[in-house]
């Protein structure tokens, strides 16, 4: 059975998204991109998140849907708009009827990289091998990418490899 899953990286300014079929533990590449707000008010550029990923879950019918968790930043200003634009992408899903897994940072790179604490080109170099591609994604697709195949794998992925045999409490081995 395939499984369709919408990945999303929500951003203020870009928000990512991929796409991704699951069938068995075998992982095929459909689609991803970014949804770019125009500057302007927050409840416009709200309304462009939602929007546009409303579009993209009606073009590409996604069953299950991953969004990556807030991180708390230096700037609690940039964390809530953060949490805003994350609020409209949710909504984006819901609306649609889909119900919706939640990964931290940690969570995505550990399950992609191996390592919680991988940087971007990392991160896009390992979506670009998992899924075959002629080229890395643009890195903010390759952050919901990485957040799909997160959860296609159970939010292990690789990082079942590398804890194997050892107690994981709060990201830490114990």
């Amino acid at each position: 059975m395939t499984v369709r899953i919408l990945g999303i990286d929500p951003g203020l300014r870009v928000t990512g998204f991929g796409v991704l079929d699951r069938t068995g533990q075998q992982l095929r590449y459909v689609a991803s991109g970014c949804v770019r707000t125009p500057d302007g008010s927050l409840p416009s550029r709200l309304q462009s998140i939602l929007e546009g990923l409303a579009q993209v879950i009606t073009q590409h019918r996604p069953q299950e849907v991953a969004v990556e968790e807030v991180f708390v930043n230096v700037n609690p200003r940039s964390t809530l708009m953060l949490g805003q634009a994350r609020g409209a992408a949710i909504c984006a899903a819901v609306t649609h009827g889909l119900l919706v897994a939640e990964y931290t940072a940690l969570q995505v790179k550990q399950a992609v990289v191996g390592n919680g604490h991988a940087d971007k080109e990392q991160v896009q170099h390992m979506v670009q091998r998992l899924l075959a591609l002629p080229a890395a994604p643009q890195a903010d697709a390759a952050d919901a990418l990485a957040c799909a195949i997160c959860h296609a794998h159970g939010g292990q992925g690789l990082g079942a490899l590398a804890t194997a045999g050892y107690r994981v409490k709060r990201g830490r081995l114990i």
